[in-house]
């Protein structure tokens, strides 16, 4: 496992509105965001939760002309964090990321990372639950999701 784990503020939301917010420690132990995922995210962060700023400014108000603020500061903070994995979920940020060469999961590879560690019996009802929020999740992706978890 990395030795610094970056969320960006989708995987925050989501998993707070399922109710599933502690698998992140569970997971991964100690989580870092920067200040804007903090703010982003509106509610008072849990305790495994740290915040860190990124020091390269330039590079952040490069990240931003494309990326909104959390990703931009969460991509310029794994910049700087070697080994870091980041967790991202929207396409343009991942994408970037990924061109930055980066470790990048999303919500998806959290939960999957969950139920192989023994954290989640299974994804299938974190996948109903996820589909009553606003989060969009294609049918291709919650077949792989399901696949990938021995679900299907």
């Amino acid at each position: 496992m990395p030795p610094v784990i970056i969320a960006d503020t989708s995987c925050l939301i989501l998993l707070e509105k399922i109710g599933e917010l502690a698998l992140l420690p569970q997971v991964f132990g100690p989580i870092t965001v920067t200040g804007t995922v903090a703010k982003e995210y509106g509610l008072p962060l849990p305790e495994w939760a740290q915040v860190k700023h990124p020091q390269d400014l330039k590079q952040l108000q490069v990240l931003a002309l494309t990326l909104d603020p959390g990703e931009a500061s969460a991509i310029a903070l794994a910049l700087e964090q070697p080994d870091s994995l980041l967790i991202i979920d929207e396409q343009r940020g991942r994408r970037v990321a990924q061109q930055l060469q980066l470790t990048v999961t999303g919500t998806f590879g959290v939960l999957l990372q969950a139920k192989r560690r023994g954290c989640l019996a299974t994804i299938k009802p974190v996948l109903a639950r996820i589909r009553q929020t606003n989060f969009r999740i294609s049918a291709e992706l919650e077949t792989q999701v399901l696949r990938l978890a021995g679900e299907l």
